[in-house]
């Protein structure tokens, strides 16, 4: 009984399934005799021979879904997320199952063809046993295979007629590259197949790497750089929409017409006939004076959230070129719009507006509803207008509106008269240059925050000074009364003032009560009147005196008994030919305390310095105290 059994043993040897791991993609051919590789190589030149045709037809089809894998493989490799990759690999697997069943649909046919010739050929012969080998090597983000056997191998198994002939068939047989030892041999799966039987996550990591293979290293800065790239490109896309001509500019973009220092714009000076394309939208300074914009683009300025500062200054800009211009803007705060041709004033002032310059246009009215728009408005300069022509009057009221205004410029209009019901927050008030006769006692209603009032060069007489016209301003500092008709110093002066230029009138001596009231004064001008008396200690009362200035005057001494605490002193271009003994220094006796004076002005004037009294100086520090020439 055992020679049979040997011969059985012998002829049947255990017939090993040829199979191929899931997640390995090469294959390796090992421990096989040389006559299994011979036999082998017969029964697939056999089976070619027979499926000549249908090779004819498959390669088409397989050309076209190779395509399609070489395309797909562009596309993942360019997908660096892994849900990207794991979309891609399900559409993989999909298209692999397709493709098998096809092929195995065409084989099966072919094989039932052959007839039962080829399945007892089979059946014959031992099938070759298949060592899977697989080793995947990660270095620097590349893939290399390395032929190291994983030392694992399919059971014995009987295997039917047309299992392995089917298998070898879905494989493409290749030499194995350089690297490896050149007698074993590569089994290399379709991609569609390969990816239709991916299960585990080492095969897809090996075909994201193998996708990246020879471009990029992913190092921790490079994915920064990559994430930091997809934020922008999102930020981008949730941003609003701009008109097509004002594309959103980084930040160190400028226009070629203009210099721009951070956010500065400056393009001054341009000959520009418009506001230039281009200027980025988070400016906060943008300046363009002196050129030759005659008008402003419609919805441009609302476009600049961060614009604080716009100055338009010495343009062309007209009432009807600018209408609707300033609305819908965020942040501006001061506009300059000086030295243009505007008739009146914009009624679409935004309101975060604090400061407003009209000066140097042709204004002549101003309405009620003009300011009703920007009430936190702190600075509002109109001077140079034609405000008060033809006898019309600011309307009283018109700036009440206006409950935050610290400073308001009137100044060379046409006014007759002082604005009446102003603002009370009003602290101070220039009408320089108008045609005020008088001042009426209703120009506040109420105690006034007014600390600087300049009336000066007007046509204010004394008459027009009564005792009601600055009822009201009890917190007066400075006033400014230079350049008028007033022909002594007005009485009912606020107590509180600092400051008074009575300069350029018509007075022509000072009495002894003159600045009784004035307990605060501190800076006095009196020069350029027709002075020629000054009565024996009229500047005495005031304690705080500092500075006087009594030049371009007509007087024949300096006065006397000039008060110890003055510091400076101004008597030039005078008619002055003697200095009394106590109009520097006087007190009880021949004792008299030093003088506080800096510097005593007498250039200009007729005195002899042969005769002069030398007493008259013992008080001062110095004879350097006194200019003479």
């Amino acid at each position: 009984m055992k020679p049979p059994m040997l011969l059985f043993w012998i002829f049947a040897v255990p017939v090993h399934t040829f199979v191929l791991q899931p997640s390995v993609n090469v294959t390796v051919l090992r421990n096989v005799s040389v006559e299994g590789d011979l036999w082998a190589e017969q029964r697939l030149d056999q089976l070619m021979e027979a499926l000549n045709t249908g090779k004819e037809k498959r390669s088409e089809e397989k050309a076209t879904v190779q395509g399609v894998d070489e395309e797909t493989d562009t596309v993942h490799s360019k997908r660096t997320e892994e849900h990207d990759i794991k979309k891609t690999e399900s559409e993989k697997h999909t298209k692999g199952h397709t493709e098998s069943d096809v092929i195995k649909k065409e084989v099966k046919e072919k094989e039932d063809q052959q007839g039962q010739n080829l399945s007892d050929a089979f059946l014959a012969k031992p099938v070759l046993t298949a060592w899977n080998t697989t080793y995947l090597q990660e270095v620097e983000g590349e893939e290399h295979l390395s032929p190291t056997v994983n030392q694992y191998t399919t059971p014995p198994a009987m295997a039917t007629a047309f299992q392995p002939v089917l298998h070898l068939l879905k494989e493409s047989v290749t030499l194995l590259p350089s690297k490896a030892p050149p007698s074993t041999f590569l089994a290399k799966l379709p991609k569609k197949a390969a990816g239709a039987k991916l299960k585990d996550n080492t095969t897809l990591k090996a075909k994201k790497k193998k996708s990246i293979k020879g471009k990029v290293k992913t190092t921790p800065k490079v994915l920064k750089k990559a994430k930091k790239a997809k934020k922008l490109k999102r930020e981008r896309k949730l941003k609003p929409t701009t008109p097509s001509y004002f594309p959103y500019f980084e930040d160190h973009y400028c226009p070629s017409e203009c210099s721009c220092y951070g956010r500065v714009v400056q393009c001054s000076d341009k000959d520009l006939g418009k506001i230039p394309y281009g200027i980025p939208f988070n400016s906060r300074y943008i300046l363009l004076m002196n050129n030759h914009i005659d008008s402003i683009q419609l919805n441009l300025l609302s476009e600049y959230d961060s614009m604080e500062f716009l100055v338009l200054s010495n343009n062309r800009l007209r009432d009807a070129s600018i209408e609707g211009s300033f609305e819908g803007t965020q942040s501006l705060k001061r506009l300059y719009v000086e030295r243009n041709l505007l008739q009146s004033i914009p009624t679409d002032l935004p309101v975060t507006l604090e400061e407003l310059r009209l000066d140097g246009n042709q204004i002549s009215v101003m309405s009620d509803a003009a300011f009703g728009r920007c009430p936190g408005l702190l600075i509002l300069s109109l001077s140079n207008n034609s405000l008060g022509n033809k006898s019309s009057t600011i309307p009283p009221g018109v700036l009440l509106p206006l409950g935050k205004l610290r400073t308001l410029t009137l100044s060379y209009n046409q006014l007759s008269s002082v604005p009446l019901q102003l603002p009370l927050s009003l602290q101070e008030l220039y009408l320089r240059g108008n045609r005020i006769q008088s001042l009426q006692g209703d120009m506040f209603w109420g105690v006034a925050e007014l600390q600087v009032l300049d009336l000066s060069a007007n046509r204010l007489t004394n008459k027009g000074l009564g005792k009601a016209a600055l009822l009201n301003a009890s917190n007066l500092e400075s006033l400014n009364l230079e350049g008028n008709s007033l022909k002594q110093v007005p009485h009912n002066l606020p107590w509180t003032i600092k400051t008074l230029n009575l300069e350029g009138n018509l007075i022509s001596s000072i009495t002894k009560d003159a600045f009784i009231s004035l307990p605060q004064l501190e800076h006095l001008g009196l020069a350029r009147n027709k002075i020629t008396k000054v009565a024996l200690g009229a500047f005495r009362v005031l304690p705080l005196l500092h500075q006087l200035d009594m030049s371009h005057n007509a007087l024949q001494q300096v006065p006397r008994q000039l008060p110890l605490w003055l510091h400076s002193a101004t008597f030039a271009n005078n008619k002055i030919h003697a200095i009394p003994r106590d109009a520097f220094c006087w007190g009880r006796g021949n004792e008299s305390p030093l003088s506080r004076l800096v510097k005593v002005h007498l250039e200009y004037n007729m005195i002899d310095l042969g005769h002069l009294d030398t007493l008259a100086f013992r008080c001062l520090r110095g004879f350097q105290v006194v200019q003479f020439y």
